[in-house]
């Protein structure tokens, strides 16, 4: 269980600059006539007719084809990133060259115990055989189980570490970054279709390169002329499979793209339902919904197409190439210059050395998908900046918050925070209050370390954030979002998400505490769990009142902790966050909690800042800079309650 509770993350697109969570609320978006679906088929607003337009989803969307043609069969991106790619490809290998080894076995022995018997006339050569030959059988049969079990191994392995690692990248914000819909659709069925990658295809590709190298050997020693005529026919199938493979490769590439619309259309769709109903909008989005999937359809058809006639296109140059080595063989046999044993055994052998690159052109569109998947997944990755590592301890003892000179834009939008410079005193009640979009939830973000500045410092007890070891600041933190996330699990379990090694007792103190009137062994399902919005936020609560007092964290950071809750509970809810004795630092409109609040601090937003003086909630004195602590700067207004 993660040690910091991160319930609404990223429960939406990429961060955006329209708003402190990164992103237009629905209402806002059908208000304005903007798309609930960034980056998907349709746009649609009051007075606009739904139309189907093309949008770049980032860098999880494949490149295009220019980009995929210089990257060859096997991705070395994927084997530098995947040590389970690697050793499959190894182990591939070995098993591939033993394998044609146990073909090139299997021919002679049949090619002998024929060709004997018939000159002698004797059935005791097949009977002499006939041992070897099953024993060769068995043997590439269990070659065959073997590498089967390796790539089944190996697509685990590297599914699981892709996943990890496309999670981490996209928790870390930078520009370009994908939507919600693609990356969700990325890492289900997208990365789940690398099994045809790992199962079939790359073990296919490693017995196109040994079995023909190790076939034509043993046709060369016993037939040169047979050889010459295998070694001038096989290139021809990599040809035609290049050529094949690059348009394919560029069609599952734009059915990818299209694939993570849709994804992305139909989960923004649901999320804002009821705000598109609450406008009259709802129906006007079937017809978005049908051209996005009408799409998909067409580029699926379009690759399976491509799929079937390349395959045609294979069997039909194999097919033509052994009829080539049979027809000259059986000439040499009747002419005398071949004699039957030899014949035989270069007539058993030159299908082999074709079968490996006829099953890689076909295992390929097997393959292609997830392919696609892995670029965009390596693509991801490799285009997420480095996180700064910090190796200090956090400072001991009550914690106090500082900004300086902050500001921070996201990519391709006006500075959503400028030149900030606050102070969240240790032990007390800080709000931050100001208009939406004003930077409070992103200053939140950074203070939590998800997101880093593009100017200023954040400090706690005057230590570089930058310097603290992520965990120690995350064991230290309790953090209550907007939008509390829940788990399959009773009420028990998701209050234990605080603290996973709580006991019962301790739960049962911290709903209590809280406010939560639920039975701890009730079931709940997510996303809400039949639980309305103000029980969500008292569950929320109960989680950080476990972490701060069973789990010694010691800053509470809180997002509108008290939306939903009716003013009785408001008040309970605010004197429990106070009987805690941590700094807490509250995002918050209400007026409760800016009456409850030891520190009011103003974001008023970039070029907006307010005069020195302005604005006391109490009228007990401005923020001045009055030994107290408190700092007045651009974009900021303090004021003490």
């Amino acid at each position: 269980m993660p040690s910091l509770i991160t319930e609404g993350v990223r429960t939406g697109s990429s961060p955006g600059p329209s708003t402190g969570s990164g992103h237009l609320s629905a209402d806002r978006r059908c208000q304005q006539g903007q798309p609930l679906a960034r980056g998907s088929e349709l746009v649609e607003g009051p007075g606009t007719q739904a139309k189907a337009i093309q949008h770049h989803t980032g860098p999880s969307a494949p490149g295009g084809a220019d980009q995929d043609q210089h990257r060859g069969p096997v991705d070395p991106q994927l084997l530098r990133r995947a040590a389970a790619a690697r050793r499959l490809l190894i182990l591939q290998t070995i098993i591939g060259t033993a394998s044609s080894l146990t073909v090139v076995l299997i021919a002679w022995f049949i090619a002998y115990g024929v060709g004997s018997a018939f000159d002698s006339g004797r059935p005791q050569p097949l009977v002499e055989v006939a041992p070897w030959l099953a024993a060769a059988f068995v043997a590439r049969g269990l070659l065959s189980w073997l590498s089967d079990l390796a790539a089944v191994r190996a697509s685990i392995a590297v599914k699981a570490q892709l996943r990890r690692d496309v999670m981490q990248a996209y928790l870390v914000p930078s520009a370009g970054q994908p939507d919600h819909g693609t990356v969700t659709t990325l890492i289900s069925s997208g990365l789940d279709d690398l099994d045809g990658y790992f199962a079939k295809y790359l073990p296919q590709l490693v017995l196109a390169v040994t079995v023909p190298l190790v076939i034509g050997i043993a046709i060369a020693v016993q037939d040169l002329l047979s050889a010459v005529i295998i070694a001038g026919t096989l290139p021809l199938i990599p040809i035609f499979m290049i050529l094949i493979g690059w348009t394919t490769q560029k069609l599952t590439g734009r059915r990818w793209r299209v694939q993570a619309r849709l994804a992305h259309h139909f989960a923004d769709l649901i999320a804002g339902l009821p705000t598109l109903r609450a406008f009259g909008r709802a129906k006007a989005q079937a017809e978005g919904l049908r051209r996005s999937g009408e799409a998909n359809r067409v580029e699926t058809l379009a690759t399976l197409r491509i799929a079937l006639l390349s395959a045609l296109v294979l069997e039909l140059l194999a097919t033509l190439s052994v009829a080539i080595v049979a027809v000259v063989i059986g000439l040499r046999v009747i002419s005398g210059s071949v004699d039957l044993t030899t014949s035989l055994f270069v007539l058993i052998l030159a299908p082999e050395a074709y079968l490996p690159l006829r099953k890689v052109g076909s295992h390929y569109h097997d393959a292609a998908n997830g392919a696609a998947a892995a670029r965009a997944a390596l693509d991801l990755i490799d285009a997420a900046p480095e996180p700064s590592v910090g190796e200090d301890e956090l400072p001991a003892g009550p914690l106090t918050v500082t900004v300086a000179g902050v500001g921070f834009a996201y990519p391709g939008a006006a500075p959503v925070l400028d030149s900030v410079d606050l102070i969240a005193p240790a032990r007390r009640l800080t709000c931050l209050t100001g208009p939406s979009g004003g930077g409070k939830s992103t200053l939140l973000s950074m203070i939590m370390g998800w997101t880093r500045p593009d100017a200023g410092r954040l400090m706690i007890n005057d230590r570089d954030l930058a310097r603290i070891r992520p965990d120690a600041l995350r064991n230290a933190i309790a953090w209550v979002g907007q939008n509390p996330a829940l788990v399959t699990g009773t009420v028990a379990d998701n209050v234990r998400m605080g603290r996973p090694s709580a006991s019962l007792v301790q739960v049962k103190r911290a709903m209590a505490a809280a406010g939560v009137d639920l039975d701890p062994d009730r079931r709940l399902q997510p996303p809400d769990g039949m639980l309305s919005a103000g029980e969500l936020r008292r569950l929320a609560l109960a989680r950080a009142w476990l972490r701060v007092r069973y789990g010694g964290a010691r800053l509470m950071i809180l997002d509108e902790p008290t939306a939903g809750l009716d003013e009785q509970t408001e008040l309970d809810a605010l004197a429990t966050i106070r009987r805690l004795g941590v700094t807490a630092l509250v995002v918050s409109h209400r007026p409760a909690v800016l009456a409850s609040a030891d520190e009011v601090i103003q974001l008023t937003g970039p070029g907006t800042g307010s005069e020195p003086g302005q604005g006391s909630t109490s009228g007990q004195g401005s923020a001045t800079g009055d030994g107290s602590g408190a700092l007045l700067a651009s974009g900021t207004e303090r004021r003490r309650a």
